[in-house]
């Protein structure tokens, strides 16, 4: 790496590791559906809740919330303990009439069935999850396609839950593996299965934008490709944890005293 580079790196990071001081903060978490895993101290229940609110991530905040709050509120105290009770049969009967955009009661019913199935397969879907880590020789992204085959249900067809080998950037679903695998002050970690450092950033139109502008990516497809070559980039400011500024900058614009445009600006000149 050059000096010019090097130098460049480090005054990045410190304004990155700044805005995740000041914004990376469990204040912060409002409207965004991580909120609904802080209800389970138990990795047990928080590992469904947080597949539910991961697969029901996309579209119209207060819809999200609303959805999201629909099933689990169904599920009780314990969404593992449903699961693998009888009452479990009776849910898509219990969620007559739910629609979260294209998704209606019968995907997610079969999405959780499936959840169920892996449940009463491999333990936990921690479990389940490490076992496709192991069979695809640390390779995260086929452990990722893997993962989806097992829980999919059959959603896969309808595009509820996008596979990385077909190409997606799984935005939702290396948010989902950000929530259960890493443990600060915003996310509540419960697997131990996977290092962050393999990690991926959930890619959205947003960070896609500020990737951009600091020259991580000159890509014009938002793909897994794009995703993995963004992730290299912000794993050369912190290999051990590269998406460990994704929380903090997607504040950007949403937090009252914040100033998108300007922090963009910023980074462009950074990047000159």
């Amino acid at each position: 790496m050059s000096e010019d580079r090097y130098n460049q790196n480090e005054e990045l990071k410190g304004r990155l590791d700044e805005l995740y001081r000041r914004y990376n903060r469990r204040k912060y978490v409002t409207s965004d559906p991580l909120l609904f895993l802080y209800r389970y101290p138990d990795a047990g229940d928080r590992e469904i809740a947080g597949l539910i609110a991961s697969a029901l991530a996309f579209g119209n905040v207060k819809q999200i919330i609303n959805s999201v709050g629909r099933v689990l509120d169904i599920m009780g105290e314990s969404p593992r303990s449903y699961l693998l009770s009888g009452r479990m049969d009776n849910l898509e009967s219990a969620l007559t009439g739910f629609k979260h955009r294209w998704i209606d009661s019968f995907q997610i019913s079969r999405l959780l069935l499936s959840a169920r199935d892996a449940l009463r397969k491999h333990g936990t879907l921690e479990k389940c999850f490490e076992s496709k880590i192991a069979g695809s020789g640390g390779d995260i992204n086929k452990a990722l396609s893997g993962f989806v085959e097992e829980i999919d249900g059959g959603c896969l067809r309808k595009g509820f839950i996008p596979c990385p080998e077909k190409g997606s950037p799984c935005k939702r679903l290396n948010l989902y593996i950000r929530w259960m695998v890493r443990s600060d002050r915003v996310d509540p970690g419960g697997w131990s299965c996977v290092s962050p450092s393999m990690l991926t950033v959930p890619l959205d139109t947003h960070m896609y934008r500020l990737s951009r502008k600091l020259g991580f990516t000159e890509r014009s497809q938002r793909d897994m490709i794009t995703a993995l070559e963004i992730t290299d980039s912000f794993r050369e400011l912190a290999p051990d944890d590269p998406v460990k500024y994704d929380f903090a900058l997607t504040r950007l614009g949403i937090i009252k005293d914040t100033d998108m445009r300007k922090f963009e600006q910023e980074l462009e000149e950074l990047n000159c």
